[in-house]
């Protein structure tokens, strides 16, 4: 049985345009684990990671809103929140998904630490967009009443950016082989894992948010995943994206990804990331290989029938 990772952009956990709200994300949800259950259902050992930059961003909106009533919590603790209610979101849905189709698998969540570089020079210049999008004019007043650095991200709006350094090491990895051997769908590295750096052997929180693409290649690599899936709200990736040369790609190498990332055709804090994490996944061992696609050809992806497949 071929051992899947699939990272979950966060269109596959929330519709652009709805309602915020706890019942919104899991209809959400609902939706996107039937996608999922279609991969169990062909025969994979499914790993799931998945994103959580509007959640964790309004976790710590909420927080600072009613910092009067109640002390606000760190980020590292916010982006643990986030895992959590994330993970409960999933693992209820597709536990229900599963059973509905006769499918005897248990679903499991891990709230997941990942130790990062201390000394990370992401620290300095931070690039990951988390929360809600907002007009300049928004992002302006935000940015001079909180000291956030805000970025225009991808044409779509401005967001606050924070720190994204690279993950070393996944902190409970032993726990998450043990349930995969034991027949777990299990759900780990949410939102890129809770950064953590390590101190004279202790580990504390750090005040960032991991790659959710980077974290689930590390995962997938030390699993011993036989594929990674990125899965986004585009059918395949794409070169001069959104000019009149586009073009869409479909089984291409690794060296020539790399090109095509030198070349500048990939959106840092978008389309980069996947790229760069497929990549290095594809390479790790002889016989891997990685797939960006669009969540609802999940499946056809799997079969080479859509999707950016990427391959040493």
């Amino acid at each position: 049985m071929e051992k899947v990772v699939v990272a979950l952009g966060g269109n596959a956990l929330q519709d652009t345009g709805s309602q915020a709200t706890a019942e919104a994300q899991l209809e959400v949800v609902k939706k996107t684990t039937k996608y999922l259950a279609d991969i169990i259902e062909e025969g994979y050992n499914l790993t799931i990671a998945h994103g959580n930059g509007p959640q964790v961003g309004r976790i710590v909106i909420q927080n600072e809103v009613a910092d009067n009533v109640t002390p606000a919590m760190p980020f590292d603790v916010c982006g643990a929140m986030s895992q959590g209610m994330i993970g409960y979101h999933m693992q209820q849905a597709l536990g229900d998904e599963l059973r509905s189709r006769g499918i005897d698998k248990p679903v499991s969540t891990i709230v997941t630490q990942v130790v990062v570089d201390k000394d990370d020079k992401a620290f300095q210049n931070p690039t990951k967009p988390i929360g809600p999008f907002y007009t300049k004019e928004e992002s302006d007043r935000i940015a001079a009443e909180k000291g956030y650095v805000m970025v225009e991200d991808s044409g779509r709006g401005y967001r606050r950016v924070v720190a994204s350094p690279k993950p070393k090491r996944i902190v409970e990895l032993e726990t998450v082989k043990t349930l995969i051997n034991n027949n777990n769908v299990v759900i780990t590295v949410g939102g890129g894992g809770i950064p953590v750096v390590e101190e004279n052997g202790r580990l504390k929180g750090a005040a960032a948010v991991i790659d959710k693409d980077l974290a689930s290649q590390r995962l997938a690599e030390d699993i011993d995943a036989d594929i990674l899936v990125i899965l986004t709200a585009v059918p395949r990736v794409a070169i001069n994206f959104g000019k009149p040369n586009q073009k869409e790609l479909d089984k291409v190498t690794t060296e020539e990804m790399k090109k095509y990332a030198e070349e500048g055709h990939f959106a840092p804090g978008s389309m980069l990331p996947k790229v760069l994490a497929a990549i290095e996944f594809a390479e790790s061992k002889p016989g891997r290989k990685a797939v960006i696609a669009s969540l609802d050809k999940a499946r056809e992806a799997l079969k080479g029938e859509s999707g950016t497949i990427i391959e040493a």
